[in-house]
């Protein structure tokens, strides 16, 4: 582990190194990484337009760097483990040596379908190997990937392959996940439906059930795979190709299609995995994530391969079949580092204490959290309960921007605060800001910005330069914003405290509150709707829909009025997906707004918190009387 950080020391002098000279620090780390090409310039950049480009000039392939150059040396190591979704199903182990030939055989597949360099190939797959081989597959040929999460609607999956033009979609006939299935395939002709860009779909066979077939568009993975030829060199690729494209939501309905570039990416996927983790040659490491979203991308595929790391891919879910299967899991393959979301966390430690007892975590020596701010009673069952009270307990922070870790504990070799995310990486600069823009020194409570370039940000939004730099480079000039509010304490550690815009967090995901509007909104019945994020024991944030139904809508009966819920609840999962499915649907008569027409969702959080004592000046809405409504409307939920 060559840019491994191993001790106090290490991490301080990187600290200092990073500060000195930020383009001699990074590249250093990217002389690690095997290179086509060497680079001319190792980072230009301007956060006004924005253009970032790191390592110009140079050529590589991820791939060769995650798969090629562990073979000489570790080819026989478990590159993957599969944990499947039946416990009684036993672990699947695929070496490195197997992932590069199955890896090479699916790009030929994908060759032979008229898929090349540039092209943008839709992945939409339950948490099987294929969907590795998948990533990888596009990687190597320079094609473009998009993941999608296996659980968002057609019409969520239909939007992004229009947005990206792909070309080719990637699924399965069905997926297992805990005791309920989704029947895949069948999402996917309903979303090509509208697709006229899809040339191919590639089918993986994983459940066995029944399919409808397009013959001159589908093709069943196994069969093409069947004469595929296990050579396949990899492309060269410009360090600022694209790599691939991740959706997601923002305060406006529209999903934004987040692009990473190659060598940028790799080169902190890589660094920031080896360093929080502390990971170690021969040790094991599991990420419970979905590959779906960026934690998948950079800590079960990316970030470990890289590093040689064996990466444990589950299918199932924590509490299937009983609550104790993510520490049956960690027993039985004797997990070393275990990355999880607070919503898990808090799901398990509401559960029988038994569920959590009598395991041997002992070869456990990082656990991990991420997806959101993980409150403090969380944390100390986490790290007393699963970590036994001598685990080094990472709480990170980072973004689907920012393609990677960037506050967070590094192992044991950084102070522990619950509910604190930590300090920055060594070549990080987080910066606290006033509502004016003013940097804040010393101990401070403000806007989280970023005020220098990292490898793995944020390149564009994709096809619409322009709106990203309107999300992330118009507020506060020279400087990334977050989109998240943030504490530093006088030691210099930092602490989350959430989202500052129009976007709830559910279970670690994040939903534009325009994006479940639109949805909502949709229903025959409604003619207007706000959309908040409520705080929920489990959920971290839930969402809380308030209704204005259209004259006459609003049943007379409470079975009615449950069916029409229902029938709102089953509209978002629709258009989105179950996850973004409102916890609340409260009918009100009118909503706060200014004398403007803007809705006041300060008071809508008030309320659906049960702080209607907290409301503050309510004198510049149209018609104050609306809150009393409010009010009484949101009391059902509140008892």
């Amino acid at each position: 582990m060559p840019f491994l950080l191993d001790s106090p020391e290490a991490v301080a002098r990187a600290r200092r190194d990073a500060v000195a000279n930020p383009e001699a620090f990074w590249a250093d780390i990217a002389g690690h990484y095997d290179w086509m090409k060497p680079w001319e310039t190792v980072c230009e950049w301007e956060f006004e337009t924005p253009k970032v480009r790191w390592f110009d000039g140079a050529e590589l392939n991820i791939t060769a760097n995650c798969l090629d150059r562990h073979l000489a040396e570790h080819g026989d190591r478990a590159a993957i483990l599969w944990e499947p979704n039946d416990p009684a199903e036993p672990t699947v182990s695929v070496s490195y040596a197997d992932l590069h030939d199955r890896v090479c055989r699916f790009a030929n597949v994908l060759k032979s379908r008229g898929v090349g360099k540039g092209d943008r190939v839709a992945l939409y797959l339950p948490m099987v190997p294929e969907l590795a081989v998948a990533v990888l597959a596009c990687a190597r040929i320079g094609a473009v990937h998009s993941v999608v999460f296996a659980g968002f609607s057609a019409r969520s999956l239909a939007d992004r392959i229009q947005d990206a033009g792909a070309v080719c979609v990637i699924t399965s006939d069905g997926m297992k996940r805990g005791a309920k299935g989704l029947a895949l395939k069948a999402v996917v002709d309903v979303a090509l439906a509208e697709c006229p860009t899809v040339t191919t779909n590639l089918v993986v066979r994983h459940t066995g059930e029944a399919v409808e077939w397009a013959a001159e568009r589908d093709v069943w993975l196994h069969e093409a795979l069947e004469n595929a030829s296990g050579d396949c060199s990899p492309e060269p690729m410009a360090a600022e190709d694209l790599l691939f494209i991740l959706y997601t939501s923002g305060s406006t309905g529209k999903p934004k299609g987040v692009v990473h570039s190659c060598g940028g990416y790799m080169v902190y996927a890589g660094y920031s995995f080896a360093n929080v983790f502390q990971y170690q040659p021969g040790d094991i490491y599991w990420c419970t994530a979905d590959i779906g979203w960026i934690t998948g991308h950079s800590y079960i595929v990316y970030g470990p391969l890289l590093n040689g790391a064996t990466t444990v891919m589950f299918e199932g879910v924590p509490t299937y079949p009983s609550p104790a299967r993510f520490w049956e899991v960690c027993e039985k393959l004797k997990v070393n580092q275990f990355y999880t979301a607070p919503t898990a966390i808090r799901a398990l430690m509401a559960c029988e204490p038994r569920f959590a007892e009598g395991h041997d975590l002992s070869a456990l020596k990082v656990i991990g959290s991420v997806g959101e701010p993980i409150n403090e009673e969380a944390w100390q069952w986490y790290h007393d309960a699963i970590g036994g009270g001598r685990c080094a307990l990472v709480d990170t922070w980072w973004q689907t921007e920012t393609g990677g870790i960037l506050i967070s504990g590094l192992g044991s070799h950084s102070p522990m605060k619950p509910a604190h995310a930590g300090h920055p990486l060594p070549g990080i600069s987080p910066v606290l800001v006033d509502g004016e823009g003013n940097t804040l020194e010393g101990e401070a409570e403000g806007y989280l910005c970023i005020d220098r370039p990292w490898p793995s940000m944020i390149r564009t939004t994709y096809g619409d330069h322009e709106r990203c730099r309107n999300v992330y480079f118009s507020a506060f000039k020279g400087k990334y914003f977050t989109g998240d509010g943030a504490r530093r304490d006088a030691d210099g550690v930092f602490r989350i405290i959430g989202r500052v815009d129009d976007v709830v967090n559910v279970s670690g995901h994040r939903f534009g509150t325009a994006e479940i509007e639109d949805a909502i909104d949709s229903h025959p019945a409604v003619a207007e709707c706000a959309v908040i994020g409520y705080p929920h024991p489990i959920k971290g944030q839930a969402v809380h829909a308030y209704v204005i139904l259209k004259d006459g809508a609003l049943p007379d009966t409470a079975d009615g009025i449950a069916a029409l819920r229902k029938e709102i609840g089953v509209q978002v999962n629709t258009e989105i997906g179950n996850i973004a499915r409102p916890d609340r649907i409260q009918f009100t008569p009118g909503l706060p707004k200014t004398r403007s027409g803007k809705i006041m969702r300060r008071i809508l959080r008030k309320v659906a918190s049960g702080e209607h004592d907290q409301l503050g000046d309510t004198s510049t809405l149209l018609d104050p009387t609306v809150v009393d409504g409010v009010i009484a409307g949101a009391a059902e939920f509140l008892h």
